[in-house]
């Protein structure tokens, strides 16, 4: 029953933090996140699996390369047996490849869903990890809309590593299996000029080499804004659909206060900065286009180009011309292979960078210590619960502050079933001391020792409410089936929700079917079912109707086993459990400013 709101006031708010990474440390990231995976050894299978049928691919090109030698040359003969006889052989060579085509397909999908699965499994358990996600949102501005990293970048790094992955392997086979064959066709020819004769050992290899430097190169130039584009456009996107989701989840709220106008032009703004860097992209792809569709046309001809002086020179067959220029092609794709695919590499980089950059900020956020100190939260005694030196400060430029509060009473120490209630002086953020004994507010000083069982429940001012049925969200962060209904049926009526009895197992967004009133209700009915050892509220009674208050407050005087510490000021608490008061001061006090007079004149 942790608060999961973060908190938004600016001046508790630390300075945004950022990550560096080196593309080398994004690689070490993303490769501890996969040897970590459960579903490496899957992985490991499939990728063997699809290497076999790469191999087996790439041999039957190498057959239907060979093919064209005789099937062109029965052409030039007129030669119609041999033709009909080359036609059965290319049949089951197209056939045997058909096969390897759809069982590589197949694989290529089961490996993209493997790698999704341990990848965004990985990082959702980095994020929801020992309050790493509360505490990166309070920390840096990576953890204030974590969903587009979670879901849509993990999704295309996982897709695009599979298939970039695939296609490299594919392409490096294909390279070194028809580069063999490309030598052997254009070695020995004589080149003649004049009364000049040279021979270039394998030149279409070497011709074959420059052409796709030529496109590498000048992808490479024309490109070169591809990823920062990706990467902007990621987040900008990650921003839009924020900001539409938080509209979404306060239409009352909107809606009452006449905000719809400004709502909407907010969201446009955001639209409009989508847009803006999305222009930038068509124009980057539309100039790498001219790079990457012009020298794929000229590879119709290049390659006859180049073995044409053999052919005409009465060295080389048509056959061996047409098998020659495949070849060509086959070594050509292999090495442009980095130029078809370099806006995919481009956006996979820029996935990439998100997403371990995103997860270096979870797994480092535990090594992150406030500048200027700290608050250490330790393990005491069983049934004792002491500040020692306690100061609770907000953040300043990304360093506690010297201001702030402290508790009042020297060094004090609570017992197991005592009542406490903890006011303050006006302008004390109480909530700060609430969560720092839940450990969710690291700034300060001093030291916190909780007890030592492992049975503390804080609730907070607005309750979350999970999807789910209503037994599920009762039971919560437990699972409901370890419950009888008929104690979830007690609960409900004994703080007042006796008409959501007969719908336990109704599914709904409770947090907006019931009222502020209901939800901290339904909050208490969840406590009679768990009977916690210790209970910290966060004056939970404030802005309650009166009926409820008094209800609420008497199920707290039942909890006889339990220890109560109230963080607030109601007088039906104090009423009904008689605690002892602690009380917060500020810090460093401001003096009063002196009150300006004037003279008569």
């Amino acid at each position: 029953m942790v608060s999961s709101e973060p908190e938004k006031a600016a001046s508790e708010r630390p300075a945004a933090a950022t990550v560096e990474l080196s593309f080398s440390r994004q690689l070490r990231i993303a490769a501890d996140s996969f040897w970590s995976s459960s579903v490496r050894n899957r992985v490991f299978g499939v990728a063997t699996a699809l290497l076999a049928v790469i191999l087996l691919t790439t041999y039957g090109q190498v057959l239907i390369n060979r093919w064209n030698v005789p099937f062109y040359n029965s052409l030039e003969r007129r030669d119609i047996d041999a033709f009909v006889r080359e036609l059965g052989n290319f049949g089951l060579i197209a056939g045997f490849l058909l096969l390897l085509n759809v069982i590589q397909t197949w694989l290529n999908q089961m490996t993209a869903l493997y790698m999704r699965e341990g990848l965004s499994r990985d990082v959702v358990d980095q994020w929801l990890k020992d309050r790493r996600a509360y505490r990166l949102s309070m920390s840096s501005p990576l953890g204030v809309n974590p969903d587009q990293r979670l879901h849509e970048d993990a999704r295309k790094l996982a897709e695009m590593t599979t298939s970039l992955s695939i296609g490299l392997v594919q392409a490096t086979i294909l390279l070194v299996s028809f580069i063999g064959v490309l030598w052997q066709m254009s070695s020995g020819f004589v080149f003649h000029i004049g009364d000049y004769s040279f021979s270039i050992p394998g030149y279409m290899v070497w011709g074959a080499l420059i052409y796709a430097a030529a496109a590498s190169l000048l992808s490479k130039v024309v490109g070169w804004r591809l990823t920062r584009l990706n990467a902007e456009r990621y987040a900008r996107e990650a921003d839009l659909r924020f900001s539409l989701m938080r509209a979404n989840e306060n239409l009352e709220a909107i809606a009452l206060a006449g905000g719809e106008e400004t709502e909407r032009r907010h969201i446009h703004e955001a639209i409009d900065s989508v847009l803006a860097v999305i222009r930038q992209l068509a124009m980057a792809l539309t100039n790498l286009t001219w790079v990457t569709a012009g020298f794929g046309w000229l590879a119709m001809i290049v390659p006859i180009l180049i073995a044409s002086p053999a052919y005409f020179a009465g060295t080389m067959t048509f056959g061996e011309l047409m098998a020659a220029a495949a070849a060509f092609n086959q070594v050509y794709s292999a090495l442009r292979w980095y130029v078809d695919n370099y806006g995919a590499i481009a956006d996979w980089q820029a996935a990439l960078l998100r997403v371990t950059v995103f997860r270096a900020a979870l797994t480092g956020i535990d090594d992150i210590k406030p500048k200027g100190g700290g608050i250490a939260l330790e393990v005491g005694p069983p049934g004792k619960l002491s500040f020692e030196d306690l100061a609770i400060c907000p953040q300043v430029d990304g360093e506690v502050s010297r201001t702030g509060f402290r508790i009042r009473e020297q060094n004090p120490e609570i017992t197991a079933g005592e009542r406490i209630m903890v006011n303050g002086d006006q302008g004390v953020n109480r909530r700060l001391l609430f969560n720092a004994i839940a450990g969710l507010w690291p700034y300060g000083r001093g030291t916190i020792r909780l007890p030592r069982e492992d049975n503390i429940l804080f609730v907070p001012q607005l309750e979350y409410l999970p999807e789910g049925k209503l037994k599920s969200v009762l039971a919560y962060p437990l699972a409901s089936a370890g419950i009888p209904e008929e104690a979830m049926v007690a609960a409900l009526k004994r703080v007042g929700l006796e008409h959501l009895a007969e719908k336990l197992d109704d599914r709904a967004r409770w947090d907006r079917v019931l009222d502020k009133d209901e939800q901290m209700a339904l909050a208490f009915a969840g406590l009679l079912l768990r009977k916690p050892r210790w209970i910290v509220f966060n004056d939970v009674l404030e802005g309650l109707e009166s009926d409820t208050v008094a209800t609420l407050s008497s199920v707290m005087a039942e909890f006889t086993d339990a220890t109560l510490i109230y963080i607030g000021r109601s007088g039906a608490f104090y009423d009904a459990t008689s605690p002892r008061l602690l009380h917060l001061e500020r810090l460093n006090p401001e003096p009063p400013r002196p009150r300006e007079t004037t003279e008569a004149a």
